[in-house]
């Protein structure tokens, strides 16, 4: 008994660790990342890693996990469009076109239309972002890594001008 609890207040702590610095799997409920998350009737599980963001080192097209800016006990995972300097046509937020402020993304679900994102609420501080969706590990027949691509129909006007 003794060798079990000395086991527990090793582990758990180093299990917590792991958790917070690494990154941990987690399952992506409902349709506003298809097709890239959950197509059809298939419910995805991500790698969501902590570690990649934790200098706020995202870039375009980054699949992330974030706290909701409405409702802090709510996760979202959403595509970045948009890094701070971006200009950004909306898809029916108050104003049609958007500055990214210093500090702030863009971030909108795959599934236009149907994404609780910021086309509601507006750009998203940097600091809400937790982690990246690395890979898809199950289901099995799904595994994948994540690829960081816009739709070029959703690019910031500045990334088109330039390219």
């Amino acid at each position: 008994m003794k060798s079990f609890f000395k086991s527990i207040i090793i582990g758990l702590p180093i299990g917590i660790t792991i958790i917070d610095v690494f990154g941990y799997i987690a399952r992506v409920d409902g349709i506003s990342m298809q097709p890239s998350l959950n197509p059809g009737s298939v419910t995805d599980y991500v790698f969501l890693n902590r570690w990649y963001v934790r200098f706020y080192d995202v870039s375009h097209g980054d699949i992330v996990s974030l706290f909701s800016p409405k409702d802090p006990d709510l996760t979202l995972i959403k595509r970045i469009v948009g890094l701070e300097g971006d200009i950004i046509n909306t898809v029916g937020y108050k104003k049609p076109f958007v500055r990214v402020p210093e500090g702030h993304c863009w971030v909108e679900g795959d599934h236009i239309g149907h994404s609780l994102d910021s086309n509601f609420f507006g750009p998203v501080s940097l600091a809400l972002i937790t982690a990246k969706a690395s890979a898809i590990v199950w289901p099995p027949q799904r595994w994948q890594y994540l690829e960081s691509e816009i739709p070029d129909n959703r690019r910031p006007l500045n990334m088109k001008i330039e390219e």
